[in-house]
C-alpha cells in the first residue's frame, strides 16, 4: 500500500513538472514567433500619364578634346607634361628624337643655296642673251636656250624650297605642342618609347565644358529632334541635369545600328562632371502614352534571368511576384505586367525576405 502511494505521488510530481516545462516553453516561443516577422517599408508604383518617354544610355564627354599623335617615327626624347597638367596653346608637350630630320634639313638648306646659285647664273645669262638678241648679235635659238635654262633653274630653286618646307613640317611633328588651352587627361608613352605614325601619345581636353552623348536605337531615333529638352541622369551620383539636343546623327553604319545624339548640358556648377561618366538620357516621344507603371530599379529581385518584386499579401506576408519589364527611365523602370498600380511592394526590409514570411509594415 505504501509503495502504491509513493508511486502515485511520484506520478503527480511528474505531471506538475511537465506542466511547468510546457508553460515555460510556451512563454519562450511566443516572443520568438513574434520576432520572426520582418520589418519592411512599402510603397505603391508610380503611375505616369501624358507624354511618352524613352531612355538611352551614353556618356559625358568634353566639348573639346584631342588625341595627340605624330606623323613621324622616332624615339621619344622628352615628355614635358604629366596627367593633370594645365597647358596653353602652343606649349611644348613631347620631343621626339629628330637627328635624321636635322640632317635632312641641313641638306635641304645646302640644296637651296646650290639651286639659288644656279638660278642667279641662269638669270644673268638669260638677261645677257636677251640684250644680245635685241642688238642682233644672238639668234632666236640661243635666246630660247637661255630662257629654258633660266626656267629650269627657277623650278629647281622652288623645288629646293619645297623640300625644306617638307622637312620643317616633319620637324613640327617631332616637336609636338598643345593645339589649344586644356588639361592633359592621359599619357600612353614614356621617354625611350618608339613613337609610330598615328599612335596616340597624349590626350587632352578643355575642362569645365561638357556634353552628354546618347546611343539611340533605330526604333526610337525618329522621335528625337534638335532643340528637344531632355533629362540627363548621372548613374554614379543619381543627380539629373537638364539638356538640349544639339546634334542628331543620321547614320548608324559605324555604330552597330545605334544613332549618336549629343546633348548640350545646362549650367550646373554644383554637380561635378568628369569625362566618361555613364548617363541615362530620358527623351520625350511627342506622342500620348498610355498609363505607365514605374517602380525603382533598386527594389527588383533578380534570380538568373528572372526579375521580380516582393508584394504584400492580405495576411501581411511577403509574396514574390515575377514581372515583365519595359524601358528604363533613369532610376525607375516600367512594369508591363505582374503588378497593378494599386498594389503595394516592399522597397526595403530589416531581415531576409522569402515567400510567405510574416512582415510588419513600418
Amino acid at each position: 500500500m505504501k509503495n502504491r502511494i509513493k508511486t502515485l505521488n511520484i506520478f503527480v510530481l511528474l505531471l506538475i513538472a511537465s506542466s511547468l516545462l510546457m508553460s515555460c516553453s510556451d512563454n519562450k516561443n511566443t516572443p520568438k514567433a513574434e520576432a520572426m516577422a520582418v520589418n519592411v517599408e512599402v510603397a505603391s508604383p508610380t503611375l505616369r500619364t501624358g507624354t511618352g518617354y524613352f531612355s538611352a544610355s551614353g556618356q559625358i564627354e568634353a566639348k573639346q578634346f584631342a588625341n595627340i599623335s605624330t606623323r613621324t617615327m622616332g624615339y621619344i626624347a622628352q615628355i614635358h607634361v604629366k596627367v593633370g597638367d594645365k597647358v596653353k596653346k602652343g606649349q611644348p608637350l613631347i620631343h621626339i628624337n629628330n637627328s635624321d630630320l636635322e640632317a635632312r634639313k641641313a641638306q635641304a638648306k645646302a640644296g637651296i643655296s646650290q639651286a639659288q646659285a644656279r638660278l642667279n647664273i641662269a638669270q644673268k645669262d638669260y638677261q645677257r642673251y636677251k640684250a644680245l638678241y635685241e642688238q642682233k648679235s644672238a639668234s632666236q635659238k640661243e635666246l630660247d636656250d637661255m630662257r629654258t635654262q633660266y626656267e629650269v633653274a627657277l623650278a629647281q630653286a622652288e623645288n629646293a624650297k619645297q623640300m625644306q618646307n617638307e622637312v620643317d613640317a616633319m620637324l613640327s611633328y617631332s616637336n609636338i605642342t598643345a593645339p589649344f588651352h586644356g588639361v592633359i587627361t592621359s599619357k600612353s608613352v614614356n621617354p625611350g618609347d618608339m613613337a609610330k605614325p598615328g599612335q596616340t601619345l597624349l590626350s587632352m581636353e578643355t575642362p569645365g565644358s561638357f556634353v552628354a552623348t546618347a546611343m539611340v536605337p533605330e526604333t526610337d531615333i525618329i522621335q528625337v529632334n534638335p532643340s528637344d529638352t531632355v533629362t540627363v541622369h548621372l548613374k554614379s551620383s543619381g543627380n539629373s541635369i537638364k539638356g538640349i539636343v544639339s546634334e542628331v546623327s543620321t547614320s548608324s553604319q559605324l555604330s552597330g545600328g545605334q544613332y549618336l545624339v549629343k546633348i548640350q548640358l545646362s549650367n550646373a556648377p554644383q554637380i561635378p562632371l568628369y569625362s566618361g561618366m555613364f548617363v541615362s538620357t530620358i527623351f520625350p516621344t511627342h506622342v500620348k502614352a498610355k498609363n505607365q507603371i514605374l517602380i525603382p530599379a533598386g527594389a527588383l529581385v533578380k534570380k538568373g534571368e528572372l526579375e521580380g518584386i516582393y508584394t504584400v499579401s492580405s495576411s501581411n506576408t511577403a509574396i514574390l511576384r515575377w514581372l515583365k519589364l519595359g524601358r528604363s527611365f533613369g532610376d525607375q523602370i516600367e512594369v508591363l505586367s505582374g503588378i497593378t498600380a494599386d498594389e503595394q511592394y516592399i522597397i526595403s526590409a530589416e531581415g531576409k525576405l522569402y515567400n510567405g514570411v510574416k512582415i510588419n509594415i513600418n
